[in-house]
């Protein structure tokens, strides 16, 4: 279950031993304005920490300090495409080239490094995320949280009155030459190592990169230096107060694409919509702004950003394949598959999703050679990879809609056997069964589909019909009552067929009530007005139960 907070109501502190002593595994994601971060943990342990459009990334200070070349690193970030430190450490250990011990220590000091920098945010959002632990022997590290927050909580005292004498990183400063001379008490080596960065051109941001040091040991190191007397500040960068406009252009692609992979869409949107504001041409940003309206259901928005993608000459068919799909959902069947066409006209090979989606529209339209063609273009693409649960949900169909019951029922095994866990796929299983006539055999197979999904109510309304049919009304009973628990609102086929039991057991009362719930949902449903009708006239007017008009909470059609 997602836990999600805003710092002002509960601190990181807070947030971070609650996860530590629940011994939690997962992803916890920060964001504030302008800024986003991650810490993963794993049984409550700290395993990776990241901020997004961090200056001095891991690859950075391993080649700053020599423990890998430039070009090396170029070389290991192209083949591998790694999408955070974690998993560039990763590559870098499998290739080779780099000391494992140098490594290890430069990748622990910057996970530490962000979740002090972290620990620092007193405004912004967080959210937890429970993951399976993709796989505990491969961590690179394991900290205990507790040992942070102690080091953090530290260092955020002392930054308190660093503060007062460095409150910002573009400021520059200047030593005081004479008065250093002249000095008796000796500096830390932290000092001495930052001095020849100290004249009067640099800003304290450049320092942190060229010294390879934290921003806490810079500004405490700086604290000093002031404080004796031995450094004055002498102005601020004005690179730093306007950066230029391709850094701010990244700075919010950046961050808009952290904030869509960890499900923080308003946030996602609004960095998208920067970057466009800063630069209307941008592709990248366009293509996800789309992403994030398709995930928030707003099938207009996302229709105008793709078709204003999809006007771009070298626009790729992603485009319009999601320009597609925003069609469908708005109910423009037809435009939808001729932009599906025009996305594979974009492509030499066959995209498997593309042909899909075309085979998933032909069904909807009726067009049931064209669906089989497309599934078997999907098919046919996927090569010695095995189709997806969508394929098989889609073949199915298509084979069930053409009447060939066993066809059907052959694909839906074979794609149980493929996604075991897929519960639609039980499900249809189950629907061609019943219109075989096989009652017992399609009540299995919902039983397989509920170990799957128990809080479905459409499978358990499966289940009682077939159990209905079967004439297993015990049973049934207790199927329509878990549909009518888990989702009021399902249909009064339900309330009809529960009224029903309870008659077959002479339970006239509940029957009525039953009766008069699926009437007031569908007044002109002949057969419940029949039941009643006739119920009333067999009843005295004792056993006669009158329900109140609205009393109920009701349900929507069914079948």
């Amino acid at each position: 279950m997602a836990i999600r907070g805003n710092l002002r109501e509960a601190s990181l502190a807070d947030v971070l031993q609650l996860l530590a002593l629940g011994q939690k595994t997962g992803s916890l994601s920060i964001a504030r304005e302008g800024s986003f971060g991650t810490v993963r943990f794993s049984g409550g342990r700290i395993v990776h920490a990241e901020l997004v459009n961090r200056r001095d990334g891991l690859g950075d200070r391993l080649v700053r300090i020599g423990a890998i070349t430039a070009d090396d690193l170029a070389r290991v970030t192209a083949a591998t495409q790694p999408q955070d430190d974690r998993e560039l450490a990763r590559a870098m250990l499998g290739q080779g080239g780099v000391d494992r011990d140098v490594l290890l220590g430069e990748y622990r000091t910057h996970v530490e490094e962000a979740v002090y920098h972290l620990f620092s945010w007193s405004l912004g959002s967080f959210t937890f995320e429970p993951e399976a632990d993709d796989d505990p022997e491969s961590a690179l590290l394991s900290v205990s949280a507790d040992s942070l927050l102690l080091e953090a909580a530290r260092r955020v005292d002392e930054w308190t009155q660093i503060a007062k004498k460095v409150p910002s990183l573009d400021l520059i400063f200047e030593l005081d030459g004479p008065r250093l001379a002249q000095r008796e008490t000796p500096l830390s080596a932290i000092q001495e190592r930052i001095l020849p960065l100290l004249n009067g051109t640099q800003d304290l941001t450049t320092v942190i990169e060229r010294s390879g040091l934290g921003e806490f040991a810079v500004g405490k190191a700086v604290f000093g230096l002031l404080t004796a007397g031995y450094a004055q500040r002498v102005g601020r960068s004005a690179s730093r107060r306007q950066p230029p406009p391709e850094s701010r252009v990244a700075e919010h692609r950046n961050l808009g694409i952290a904030f869509y992979r960890t499900g923080m869409l308003d946030e996602a949107q609004r960095e998208f919509r920067r970057v466009l504001e800063l630069r209307d041409a941008d592709t990248v940003a366009r293509f996800h702004l789309g992403l994030v309206q398709l995930r928030r259901r707003d099938w207009d928005g996302a229709f105008d950003t793709f078709l204003r993608a999809s006007q771009s000459p070298d626009a790729p068919a992603a485009v319009l394949h999601n320009l597609a799909f925003a069609c469908e959902q708005r109910g423009d069947l037809v435009a939808a598959a001729g932009y599906l066409d025009d996305a594979a006209r974009r492509t030499v090979e066959v995209d498997p999703r593309s042909a899909l989606s075309r085979a998933a529209i032909a069904l909807r339209l009726g067009d049931l050679a064209g669906a089989e063609s497309a599934l078997a273009d999907a098919r046919s693409a996927w090569g010695a990879r095995q189709p997806s649960a969508s394929w098989f949900h889609a073949a199915g169909l298509a084979a069930a809609l053409a009447g060939d019951g066993a066809r059907a029922a052959a694909v839906l095994e074979e794609g149980i056997t493929l996604h075991p866990h897929e519960a639609v796929l039980h499900n249809n299983l189950a629907v061609v069964q019943e219109r075989c006539g096989s009652y017992e055999l399609a009540a299995r197979t919902i039983e397989h589909a509920l170990l799957e999904d128990a809080n479905a109510p459409h499978l358990h309304k499966n289940l009682g019909d077939y159990l209905y049919r079967a004439q297993r009304y015990d049973d049934a009973l207790e199927s329509f009552a878990r549909v009518v628990r888990l989702m009021p609102s399902h249909g009064p086929d339900v309330y009809l067929k529960i009224g029903n039991v309870h008659y077959r057991r002479g339970a006239l009362a509940d029957a009525q009530a039953s009766w008069e719930q699926a009437l007031a949902l569908d007044p002109d449903n002949a057969i419940v007005r029949a039941n009643l009708a006739a119920m009333r006239r067999a009843m005295t007017p004792s056993e006669a139960v009158p329900v109140a008009a609205g009393a109920v909470s009701l349900v929507g059609s069914g079948t």
